[in-house]
């Protein structure tokens, strides 16, 4: 029945783009059932309200990205669309893979995820090859997309794993620095003092997510990478 009502949305609002229908129709199928599922609902409504950008800079991700609720605006004037979903881990974006990346046709990805994975006691090793497999994937479906991974902050909500953060990111920067089409971009020093501890003005009460200050800092290094990628990328075919 779920799966019927969402079609039936789609149906009665009428999208003049075919892509966006087929999106939300496909999200919708792929919902029912499995985590995050109401996520996805939200996605496919979304979808159904406003044709999304097909062919532009794609966040996806977990929490950190999810509750950045103006990155659309941070980002201006780039195409961005953002469809992260909380509490996700990195194996959840590759079983999400095909709802989340593929219908957008992004030329650009910027990735946030890891954290989860470390908080739940995950190896930074074993993380990393998710996020290798999650961008093999990327590339099997999307040849000429460019990939940014953003890297895991060292909250002050865990500092006891913070030997791990470092390890995983600086696998993740390693990997970026060796392959085509992938930038490394290291948020944690817009996110700290001169001294090198967390700004704590800049956390939630939970220590881990954060404050929309934050967000302004971590802009001020994101958007330039992203705004060097994108017109080279925007010419591709």
């Amino acid at each position: 029945m779920k799966v019927l009502w969402f079609v039936l949305i789609v149906l009665r609002v009428g999208l003049g783009s075919p892509a966006a229908v087929a999106t939300a129709a496909e999200t919708a199928s792929a919902v029912v059932g499995l985590p995050f599922a109401e996520d996805f609902r939200a996605f496919a409504e979304a979808d159904v309200a406003r044709a999304p950008v097909r062919g532009g800079v794609l966040f996806v991700g977990s929490s950190i990205f999810r509750q950045w609720t103006n990155v659309a605006e941070a980002m201006a004037p780039l195409p961005v669309l953002n469809r992260a979903f909380g509490g996700s881990r990195t194996g959840d974006q590759l079983a999400r893979f095909e709802q989340v990346v593929p219908p957008y046709a992004p030329k650009v990805i910027v990735y946030y995820c890891g954290s989860n994975d470390l908080k739940a006691g995950e190896l930074p090793d074993a993380i990393f090859d998710r996020f290798k497999a999650f961008s093999g994937r990327v590339h099997q479906a999307l040849p000429d997309a460019y990939l940014v991974f953003v890297s895991s902050t060292r909250s002050p909500d865990r500092v006891d794993k913070w030997d791990r953060v470092d390890r995983y990111n600086t696998l993740v920067r390693e990997f970026c620095t060796a392959n085509p089409r992938h930038s490394f971009v290291d948020i944690n020093p817009a996110l700290v003092n001169l001294e090198g501890k967390p700004r704590l003005e800049f956390y939630q009460d939970d220590l881990l997510h954060l404050r929309p200050a934050a967000y302004v800092a971590i802009a001020e290094r994101l958007k330039p990478v992203l705004s060097r990628v994108w017109p080279e990328q925007k010419a591709t075919h």
